[in-house]
């Protein structure tokens, strides 16, 4: 089963839930999403082994730690690193270790949960 799957299904059964315990769907959409989106980028950041160049917590390389990401950079600064990341380091001062890859190739809803879930470490 793929992640997009997997992520419709637990969405659908999240909104059943909260739809039949009396909570109006409107109140529970973009917290569902969110919600949502950063556990499936999680999905999206182990599928994709982010964790061979950055940490997250305890776990991954420590050269790169994501901790704060969300508190230091916007939603658009996190998706041109994704998707731009020479652009952006070019703008940085110092050079890296390594240089980042493009996800260019990677689906836009798996860029826009992985997004969701940099945005979520605060």
């Amino acid at each position: 089963m793929d992640l997009m799957t997997v992520s419709r299904a637990r969405w659908r059964r999240t909104l059943a839930i909260a739809l039949v315990a009396g909570v109006p769907a409107g109140t529970i959409m973009t917290g569902v999403a969110l919600a949502g989106g950063a556990a499936t980028g999680e999905e999206v950041y182990a599928a994709q082994k982010c964790a061979v160049c950055h940490s997250v917590g305890d776990k991954g390389n420590k050269k790169y730690p994501l901790d704060g990401v969300g508190s230091r950079l916007s939603e658009t600064d996190i998706r041109e690193w994704l998707l731009n990341p020479d652009t952006q380091q070019a703008n940085k001062p110092g050079r890296p270790l390594m240089r980042m890859p493009s996800y260019r190739n990677v689906p836009p809803e798996d860029i826009d949960a992985l997004v969701a879930y940099l945005k979520s470490l605060k």
